[in-house]
């Protein structure tokens, strides 16, 4: 659980690329984050001094180096505020909150965990495989050809990362949730990471349970406030005696499979 008195620190911008359409890749300097920087965790960011964005713009953190100092941050233009964020210059700095929300669980006691992203989901999960640094299988998923990115970011770390695309234009063709239910069906892994659309995390969910694997999922949810103060972010979250309303920003993002309730 984050504080809601965690103050913000002014990050510089120093490494900034498209890498896809509407996709850019962003790198800050800020000792205090990578110091305390766990995979799955987001950061807060202003994106502009302008009224239309005065709420800060939630975005996972893609990656660290702890030497240099460095964050990683990959973002989808979506809205004035990411576009805004996506024009700022080198040199810049940035108001950054963070690092906030729950992370991933590495746990070094299982063989082989396998890690699926879907879309935009792909990027916290470059965090988690260098946190792992151990066999793995790496699933990532895109509509199309034009919108891979971070293949070869993941395949220095699993060089048998395998791509899919929907539309069949590179890699596999169809859902990436096939290729890892494959993998289940053989007994390859033991516990599955996941962070991607919605309908993704519901078949991970199910197939998991299925096989009896545990699984962690990063829940994709439009944020208010980031710090649990709106609701905007509610989600429903397994008790022993029924359910309950959680926050992703505040509880999550991520939560034990068995833990998520989806509206059908």
């Amino acid at each position: 659980m984050i504080s809601i008195y965690k103050r913000p620190y002014l990050c510089t911008i120093v490494k900034k690329e498209e890498t896809a359409p509407g996709i850019f890749d962003m790198t800050i300097i800020s000792e205090e984050i990578t110091r305390q920087a766990k995979p799955g965790q987001f950061l807060n960011i202003r994106c502009a001094d302008t009224l239309s964005t005065l709420l800060r713009r939630p975005i996972s953190i893609c990656d660290i180096d702890k030497e240099k100092k460095e964050v990683r941050f990959v973002f989808q233009v979506k809205g004035e505020g990411t576009r805004l964020l996506a024009n700022r210059s080198l040199g810049e700095l940035l108001d950054v909150l963070g690092p906030l929300g729950t992370s991933f669980t590495v746990d070094n006691s299982f063989s082989r965990p396998a890690l699926i992203g879907g879309g935009i989901g792909v990027f916290p999960l470059l965090f988690l495989a260098n946190a792992y640094r151990s066999s793995m299988d790496v699933f990532l998923g895109f509509r199309t050809k034009e919108m891979v990115v971070l293949e070869q970011d993941f395949k220095r770390i699993c060089p048998d990362t395998v791509i899919a695309t929907d539309d069949g234009s590179y890699g596999v063709s169809g859902y990436v949730t096939r290729l890892l239910e494959e993998n289940i069906k053989q007994g390859k892994n033991d516990i599955v990471y996941a962070c991607g659309p919605e309908p993704m995390l519901k078949k991970v969910q199910s197939m998991c349970s299925a096989y009896g694997i545990p699984c962690q999922l990063s829940l994709e949810q439009r944020m208010g406030c980031g710090i649990g103060a709106c609701l905007v972010c509610a989600c429903k979250i397994r008790t022993p005696k029924a359910w309950e309303y959680k926050h992703v920003c505040k509880d999550g993002p991520v939560f034990w499979g068995n833990e998520v309730l989806f509206d059908e």
